[in-house]
């Protein structure tokens, strides 16, 4: 059984120091959080209609729950103190999150935004509550599992422990939302 910390880092990122990483994922996250409010709400369309644009909302979705599965195994590990395991899940859920994001790109740059077409007098406040939450948290996510992934490779465990007892259950609120608007969408506009 592994107790003992992993020795997974990244020499280069040791010589970075907390203020200079953090303005570094601030700066980024800014950038791409920018990108897609732009891309969501000012950018026309290309006009893609084919199977696969048509398919990429399911896989998004798909891919948002594997991240749930895998964010949940990780926390198990960590918690067995399997932090190889753990090491393994993260960068899992990171890559199954990166792909999410390439899919939902591609997806709104194709198609443009789906209109919420269920007009119920509670299932419409509902809906917008949860993505509004979504967008939301998800601007926060991203500079949080950035600056996570950071401290880790760094061998920074302590402060590693610190900032992933947010980014975890904002991460995996992400998540599951991502799959709930999926949800919503699917089954209001299409009866």
């Amino acid at each position: 059984m592994e107790l003992a910390q992993p020795q997974i880092q990244v020499a280069a990122l040791r010589a970075v120091s907390n203020g200079r990483a953090t303005a570094v994922i601030l700066a980024a996250s800014a950038a791409i959080f920018a990108f897609l409010i732009w891309l969501l709400y000012w950018k026309q369309p290309i006009g893609g209609r084919s199977a696969i644009i048509q398919a990429l909302p399911a896989v998004d979705a798909a891919l948002n729950g594997l991240s749930t599965v895998l964010l949940s195994a990780g926390l198990v590990a960590v918690l067995r103190r399997r932090y190889a395991v753990h090491m393994r899940f993260m960068f899992a859920a990171a890559v199954s999150s990166a792909l999410f994001l390439a899919c939902y790109l591609t997806y709104h740059t194709a198609h443009g935004s789906t209109p919420y077409q269920n007009h119920g007098a509670i299932i419409r406040p509902v809906y917008f509550a949860v993505l509004s939450s979504h967008i939301v948290l998800s601007g926060v996510a991203l500079p949080l599992i950035l600056a996570s992934f950071f401290l880790s490779l760094s061998g920074r465990y302590a402060l590693h422990r610190r900032v992933s007892r947010f980014t975890f259950p904002i991460w995996l609120y992400v998540s599951v939302t991502g799959v709930a608007v999926f949800a919503f969408l699917k089954f209001s506009n299409h009866p």
